[in-house]
């Protein structure tokens, strides 16, 4: 099985970037399960405020078992994380790596 990227786009509120960004920084240090390669946060350079969260999985399965895992203190920051993003401005991908 392939490598799977999942990744999720969205615009936050202005006035929150600051509890935004601090929020991704905490997010980033604890978010981890096995199968993950890495987890990363990006800002669109052309838009402000518009940002891109991107998992990479070392397998479908590992992407699969993702949902899976508990951890109470990022459902907090997630749960946070929600409420600084702007109404209908998330979109989802997921891509699965092409082998040979």
């Amino acid at each position: 099985m392939g490598r799977v990227i999942f990744s999720v786009n969205y615009d936050i509120i202005p006035e929150k970037r600051v509890e935004y960004l601090d929020i991704v920084r905490e997010l980033k240090n604890i978010v981890k399960s096995d199968g993950l390669e890495s987890y990363s946060v990006y800002e669109q350079k052309s838009k402000e405020n518009s940002f891109q969260e991107i998992y990479v999985y070392k397998t479908e399965q590992a992407w699969e078992d993702s949902d899976e895992i508990e951890n109470e203190r990022v459902d907090i920051l997630m749960t946070k994380l929600s409420d600084l993003i702007k109404d209908k401005s998330t979109h989802y991908s997921t891509l699965f790596e092409v082998e040979n």
